[in-house]
């Protein structure tokens, strides 16, 4: 077939496709639901590659080091798995919004002007702010178990009850600005090996179980959030498993200075672990 046909057979599906999207993402919105058709990957796949990172510090690379210039603000590290895959992978274009402290409302706010009808590729970590990531930490490193006990079932029920439609909100509107990207959603690890716990100098067993167990439960949400609006969802924590705080060679971050690189991945969470992660989940 001639090259001229083959761009006018591409254009035209994806003519068709952005009209076929944007027409379900309109009835969608009047009748109230969230669901969305499965993107068009035969589609997507013909198209460059145009890639944007979203989201919060896990995102940015916060913990890892090596912050850009333009991006000290958000503690954006070129060491962060979009910029690594980016590196790799050469797309069309390529843009990280990411931003240390990003909750789903920020994401909306100040991040979807990256997006475009052209934007083919999304990836997002978001949803550990909402429910008070820091705070948390915070209670458990500083006070009793049973305060850490407290706050973790406080950050669980805010996952249960006001995260699902707080990332609905955010997916639909990424969805709205980039009608025919695919848009991975990307979980959290888990942060202790809490078969090393026993001979781990730190807070305890009893809050490293607690912790794990409700980055577990944000998980869940994040997974049944991305299966509603038919997105990819990663799972990075089997890419974690055996190098979480407490192991020899860990991805993340322990207690730090500066504080804010604390219970991040470090440079080799996110070239080992979240990169692969993500690399692996391609269509």
């Amino acid at each position: 077939m001639p090259v001229r046909r083959v761009s006018a057979v591409v254009a035209s599906l994806v003519l068709a496709a952005t009209a076929a999207v944007t027409a379900t993402a309109a009835t969608a919105a009047t009748a109230g639901t969230v669901s969305r058709p499965a993107r068009s990957v035969p589609v997507t796949s013909l198209l460059p590659v145009r890639y944007v990172a979203l989201g919060d510090s896990y995102s940015a690379g916060t913990g890892a080091g090596r912050y850009t210039a333009a991006g000290r603000s958000c503690e954006r590290s070129a060491s962060a798995f979009p910029q690594l895959w980016a590196s790799r992978h050469h797309p069309a274009s390529f843009v990280s919004v990411a931003c240390a402290g990003a909750t789903t409302a920020s994401v909306r706010a100040t991040q979807l002007s990256a997006l475009s009808a052209r934007t083919t590729l999304v990836t997002i970590t978001v949803g550990g702010n909402d429910v008070g990531f820091t705070d948390v930490m915070e209670t458990c490193v500083l006070e009793l178990t049973s305060n850490c006990d407290h706050a973790v079932a406080g950050a669980e029920s805010s996952m249960k009850k006001r995260l699902p439609g707080q990332l609905n909100r955010t997916l639909q509107a990424i969805h709205t600005r980039a009608p025919l990207a695919r848009i991975v959603v990307l979980g959290y690890p888990d942060l202790y090996d809490l078969a090393q716990s026993p001979n781990c100098l730190g807070i305890g067993t009893a809050k490293r179980t607690v912790l794990n167990q409700g980055a577990a439960v944000l998980d869940q949400v994040l997974a049944a959030a991305a299966a509603r609006h038919f997105d990819q969802y990663v799972d990075v924590r089997r890419a974690f498993a055996g190098h979480e705080i407490c192991d020899g060679r860990s991805y993340l971050n322990a207690l730090t200075y500066p504080l804010d690189s604390s219970y991040h991945p470090n440079a080799a969470g996110q070239k080992d672990g979240y990169l692969p992660a993500f690399t692996a989940a391609e269509p």
